[in-house]
């Protein structure tokens, strides 16, 4: 156990309690660690483990396959980004340790602050308003394990750096299956982002939605979006074996969002109402009408 002080008060924090490895976020307060650590009298760490234990149980290549093929026809509804955003009104995130408040206050959280360092790149102040709206995926019919939380190739060994370890996936069939259970997998050696099946989830439905509907967002913004959930790459280190040069681009771009989405939880909560005619005003810029979800 080791002592911290962060502003003249002092607070204790065992590592070997904090479920998620990656040095980066050492040096980092306590606060601002996302802290997966097991605690079966904390109602809100035990939803948390068993959000994750239930993915990792049940997120298979198959099963990818067919979430792929479910939702990628874009045919469940259709509503402006607008109407989407207001339905995380009713979402609160089950694989999340370190907000309880409903995701649209999030959404306004990261956009904020995004706006605040770079208020000329109203893009990017999009990006944050609506990186986590695939998540209404749970309001027709998918369970959150399949929506939230952190995500991770399917199709090769699971990485050390995944939320709970390789530990969290024996009662998956793929860890015992030899197409998939080794280094590289289904993949070449640096066959790069694009060419890897993510765990199925709202940041690969929301990039996919973007591109079948059109977005004007730039490139960058539709990767922060595709891959901000991807931690055991962009925080843990891993899958750099499969990556290419390309993808060292995608990554500065990723970390650079990841601070506000991941830093903001904490802020306080906007006046989400008088900041809409800003925000419709660049929905109506970059994703226009009504869309197809």
């Amino acid at each position: 156990m080791t002592a911290e002080i962060h502003n003249g008060a002092v607070s204790m924090l065992d590592p070997s309690q904090l479920l998620r490895p990656e040095r980066v976020y050492d040096g980092k307060p306590v606060d601002a660690f996302r802290d997966y650590s097991v605690d079966n009298e904390d109602p809100i760490k035990e939803r948390v483990r068993k959000t994750y234990y239930t993915m990792h149980t049940n997120v298979t290549v198959d099963l990818v396959k067919q979430k792929r093929e479910k939702w990628l026809k874009f045919n469940h509804f259709t509503a402006t980004v607008k109407e989407a955003l207001i339905k995380l009104n009713d979402l609160v995130d089950e694989s999340d340790p370190d907000t309880e408040l409903p995701n649209i206050v999030h959404a306004f959280q990261t956009a904020e602050r995004i706006r605040q360092d770079y208020p000329h790149d109203d893009w990017f102040h999009l990006t944050g308003l609506i990186h986590d709206l695939g998540k209404v995926m749970a309001f027709y019919g998918e369970p959150q394990w399949c929506v939230v939380g952190d995500t991770f190739p399917v199709g090769c060994k699971w990485a050390d750096s995944i939320v709970y370890g390789p530990e969290s996936f024996k009662d998956n069939p793929d860890t015992y299956n030899p197409k998939y259970n080794t280094k590289y997998g289904i993949y070449k050696p640096h066959c790069g982002l694009d060419g890897l099946m993510m765990s199925w989830s709202h940041d690969e439905y929301l990039y996919q939605f973007l591109l079948h509907n059109k977005s004007k967002l730039p490139e960058k913004g539709l990767y922060m979006i595709r891959y901000h959930s991807f931690y055991p790459w962009h925080a843990g280190g891993d899958y750099r074996h499969l990556t290419n040069d390309r993808d060292e681009q995608i990554l500065q771009w990723v970390l650079e969002f990841n601070k506000y989405d991941l830093y903001t939880k904490n802020a306080p909560v906007p006046d989400m109402e008088a900041l809409w005619p800003y925000y419709e005003a660049l929905i109506q810029k970059y994703i226009p009408g009504v869309c197809e979800w």
